[in-house]
């Protein structure tokens, strides 16, 4: 292991891009359980509001992603993700500033999320086509474990951080916290060494959304992918943005016992990271699916108010299988798909992934409300198990190899 990481450190630019995504993370820690007690401390909230705050940033996100993989596809990809972050750690400083001082509300908080949501529609096909120009292709599953790794050794101690800090100090300073963090993370992906490859002359717009289609329709197991995960996301989504916190919902002791949870999710994800840094999977698809579907023991054991321990044991095993499904996923189409073309083709993938998410973030906290947050964690687990087995039914996700 020592010796694989010596070897990605002698590519330039990867040890600060591994670093950034570790900055980035201790705030991405933080702010979900910051922006959900923040949300749940205005006046009057309930989880409808929740629902609208953590719902607003998707919307934009999906109405530009394609958009944003066509930009990402023709300019320089670490200066979008770089510009992004800066321009995003605005936003998030806004939003904590009005929660510290006490202006907040519903729609201001939905309202520098959107915008963030739009940002992130660049941030995300272009940060997805960054490690593709630093690394060769032999050494991507071992490049996208390591960024895994310090993404999730970041998030871990943020969510620890963030439980504790949101308790103690309020939600507004942790939303600052990932303000700082997402600066500081932008100016390192800005000044990576990247030249960029010459990008050739697009007759436009539509020509390169319609090449990025043909590269996208064109590979069975991603289309089987994408179906299954727009089901999945929408479940994994609502449990994390909007059952988690309503389920841990007592102002003192939620914030924390929340914190737990994200923790063992990050928990598990770096131990699945430094598994499959370690092996070489023979049918990576496959075994990362039938991961995905026993995954949903988390949404259970929420669902039927078992002991800290064993939800906190669920959430670890949760983010193995999350870790080892995210480094097979990327590596398998940073290895079939044209680099020219691969930003657009990411988009695609989170255009689909994520299409229906919002919907069930918008209507997880009105059903939680009136059918209770038990039932409908049982469900999310549920929806995870079946799409995930159903995606197991086509070949081309069983066999796909990535030599």
């Amino acid at each position: 292991m020592l010796g694989q990481l010596r070897d990605l450190r002698s590519h330039p630019g990867f040890s600060s891009l591994a670093f950034s995504r570790f900055i980035s993370n201790l705030g991405n820690g933080v702010s979900p359980i910051a922006l959900a007690y923040g949300v749940l401390s205005l006046p009057g909230a309930t989880g409808k509001d929740l629902s609208i705050v953590m719902a607003a940033r998707f919307v934009p996100l999906l109405a530009f992603m394609l958009f944003g993989g066509v930009i990402a596809d023709r300019f320089q990809r670490n200066r979008l993700v770089g510009g992004s972050d800066m321009l995003g750690s605005v936003l998030a400083a806004i939003s904590a500033i009005s929660l510290i001082v006490g202006f907040s509300s519903t729609w201001l908080l939905a309202l520098m999320g959107a915008l963030f949501g739009i940002l992130n529609a660049i941030w995300w096909p272009a940060m997805s086509g960054v490690l593709p120009e630093i690394l060769p292709k032999e050494k991507l599953q071992e490049g996208n474990a390591v960024v895994g790794l310090m993404t999730n050794v970041g998030y871990i101690i943020g969510t620890l951080g963030g439980g504790i800090l949101v308790s103690n100090f309020g939600a507004g300073w942790g939303l600052l916290v990932d303000a700082m963090s997402f600066f500081i993370a932008g100016v390192i992906v800005w000044n990576l060494p990247l030249i960029g490859k010459l990008k050739d002359k697009s007759p436009g717009i539509i020509h390169d959304l319609i090449v990025g289609w043909k590269e996208f329709i064109s590979r069975s197991w991603v289309i089987a992918m994408v179906v299954s995960f727009a089901l999945i996301n929408m479940a994994f989504e609502s449990m994390l943005s909007v059952l988690g916190p309503l389920n841990f919902n007592n102002p003192i002791t939620g914030p924390k016992q929340w914190s737990y949870n994200l923790a063992g999710l990050s928990l598990g994800m770096l131990i699945g990271g430094i598994w499959i840094l370690k092996v070489k999977l023979e049918r990576p698809l496959y075994f990362a699916m039938v991961l995905i579907a026993l995954s949903a023991i988390w949404d259970y054991t929420l669902a039927f108010d078992l002991p800290m321990p064993w939800t906190v044991l669920a959430a670890v095993f949760s983010g193995i299988s999350l870790e080892v499904f995210m480094v097979t996923w990327n590596t398998s189409l940073q290895s079939h798909v044209p680099e020219e073309s691969y930003s657009r083709v990411s988009s695609y993938d989170t255009l689909g992934s994520f299409g229906i998410a919002p919907l069930g973030i918008v209507i997880a906290g009105p059903l939680a409300m009136h059918f209770g947050v038990n039932t409908i964690l049982f469900i999310t687990g549920t929806t995870t198990l079946v799409a995930a087995i159903a995606s197991l039914a086509v070949s081309s996700v069983r066999n796909l190899r990535n030599d």
